[in-house]
């Protein structure tokens, strides 16, 4: 870790972050890890409370390599696997239809208007399918709920009545992810957390991980995965690398940069943001003595405060866990973390 004055700030961003945490602006946060650099530049955690799954941990002491639930995060790791899977020839082009890659369900695969979906309206969210994520994850409203509860998830997720022309809206689905990982697993013959292990994350140094599965078995693409906010944040190194770890190419370049073009406007109560692969797209004003300008960026969002946030400008990347689960405000602490304590101590002296 850098010391202090070593670590590329303009200013100091711990008496920020303690001044946050006093007037109880980081409640339920449990880790924080910010690279700056390619270095570790700030990290703290605090302990708490948590969950594996729903499943309560009771109170925790946190340390830099324990493991976390990342819900959805683990979203845009399906986006990279993705990426890693097509370049080794074991999926789909995004353009490829897509139900045909489920031939047990030919009854469905017949439907003229489920013919049109591709792998792109998967990646992008924009299958225009029936999908509601906005019930609590404690009730079988929730679509990502009722697909863990099913039979059959897959026949459950491509039976979702169509509202409108694939490719049309931008509509939140864990069954997209859940359809995509899948793919992957019958491309490459692993299962998810195999392939992500061998591919992913022991390339990048990372050994401790967990990938939660359902009652039928099937590892949760859409919110199973367990990680260390170290090795979020190594990721989110990865990416500002341009795919590269060690010398070693991990991600294509090029998939990287398909992911992160804008392919649909979103609606989650942050101006602006946009979404491509299985990853946000944002874009900040900065005001410094040059003017205002847009700082971009992109994030990986996860319920209960789990975020990635990596400014390729900034060279920054930023991981944050929490436990705020299910709860209205879960966006406060970390959106606290990023616009308090982060955002100015790189742009403000």
């Amino acid at each position: 870790m850098a010391a202090p004055g070593e670590t590329g700030f303009k200013s100091d961003p711990a008496p920020r972050f303690d001044a946050l945490a006093q007037d109880g602006g980081l409640s339920g946060v449990h880790g924080v890890v910010a690279l700056l650099g390619g270095r570790i530049v700030f990290e703290r955690y605090i302990d708490g409370t948590d969950m594996r799954w729903g499943q309560p941990l009771g109170h925790v002491e946190f340390q830099p390599e324990t493991l976390h639930d990342i819900r959805s995060v683990t979203k845009s790791i399906i986006g990279l696997l993705y990426g890693i899977a097509l370049t080794k020839g074991c999926v789909p082009e995004p353009d490829e239809p897509l139900v045909t890659l489920f031939p047990e369900y030919a009854d469905l695969g017949r439907d003229p208007e489920r013919k049109r979906l591709t792998v792109r309206h998967a990646l992008t969210m924009t299958l225009g399918m029936e999908w509601n994520e906005d019930a609590p994850y404690t009730s079988s409203a929730n679509s990502e709920i009722a697909m863990e509860q099913a039979a059959d998830r897959y026949r459950f997720i491509l039976d979702r009545p169509i509202l409108a022309e694939p490719g049309r809206g931008w509509i939140y689905s864990g069954g997209a992810v859940a359809l995509l990982g899948k793919i992957i697993e019958r491309g490459t013959g692993q299962s998810l957390p195999d392939f992500a292990r061998d591919t992913l994350f022991t390339p990048l140094g990372i050994e401790a991980m967990e990938w939660i599965e359902g009652q039928d078995g099937e590892a949760s693409a859409a919110s199973g995965l367990r990680l260390s906010p170290r090795s979020l944040a190594r990721i989110g190194q990865m990416i500002l690398q341009g795919g590269q770890w060690g010398g070693n190419r991990i991600i294509p370049e090029a998939w990287l940069d398909q992911s992160f073009r804008p392919a649909a406007m979103v609606d989650i109560g942050w101006p602006g943001m946009r979404y491509g692969y299985l990853w946000y797209l944002g874009e900040e004003a900065i005001t410094d003595r040059t003017g205002t300008y847009g700082e971009r960026f992109v994030a990986a969002l996860g319920n209960g405060g789990q975020r990635l946030f990596v400014f390729p400008g900034f060279d920054f990347v930023l991981a944050i866990t929490c436990g705020n689960y299910n709860l209205p405000d879960q966006w406060r602490a970390p959106a606290a973390l990023l616009y308090k304590v982060f955002l100015p101590s790189l742009t403000q002296r």
